[in-house]
């Protein structure tokens, strides 16, 4: 049972990372994109499960990109890269403002990978659309981090449970 219940809370992210950016398809995919669910990313820095979760939301919001299999292998190996960063560099630090800042600037690699990816298939310019995609994730990391840190008030993302206090 502890071993189902260690795991809910990453199985929610990668149901809500799909979900949110369904839910805001139109800016979630092609050059210029600002998927706002990347903010789960931030997670990485508190848990590594949460490398699987947002992989796998991001894998299974990438089966309804009109790129296609492209955008399975290279978003979501640029989501392995930068969740993988985050978790290994985020864990040298207990500061949150530190793990968001190491958070955000680990999706940069991922952004080279999704802008290679439009250049090779979409045939769009390499450097500027890897400007505009990471301008995009940026901009989702950072209003992220505000939503993650209001949010971990409530909830021990280090540990994938509910502070007990929190709850009333």
């Amino acid at each position: 049972m502890q071993k189902s219940k260690n795991w809910a809370l990453p199985a929610i992210v990668a149901a809500l990372y799909v979900a949110i950016s369904l839910l805001f398809a139109p800016l979630s995919f092609n050059a210029v994109q600002i998927r706002f669910a990347e903010l789960f990313n931030h997670l990485a820095a508190f848990n590594k499960k949460y490398i699987i979760a947002v992989t796998l939301g991001c894998f299974i919001t990438n089966l309804f990109s009109t790129v296609g299999m492209p955008d399975l292998i290279f978003g979501t190996a640029g989501t392995i890269i930068g969740t993988c960063l985050t978790w290994y560099f985020g864990s040298k630090t207990s500061i949150k403002w530190q793990k968001y800042a190491i958070a955000t600037v680990c999706q940069i690699p991922g952004t080279f990978l999704v802008a290679l990816e439009m250049h090779l298939f979409m045939k769009l310019p390499l450097v500027w659309t890897w400007v505009t995609v990471a301008a995009g994730e940026m901009l989702s990391m950072i209003i992220g981090a505000i939503i993650i840190d209001i949010i971990s008030r409530k909830i021990d993302f280090s540990k994938g449970e509910v502070i007990r206090h929190a709850v009333h």
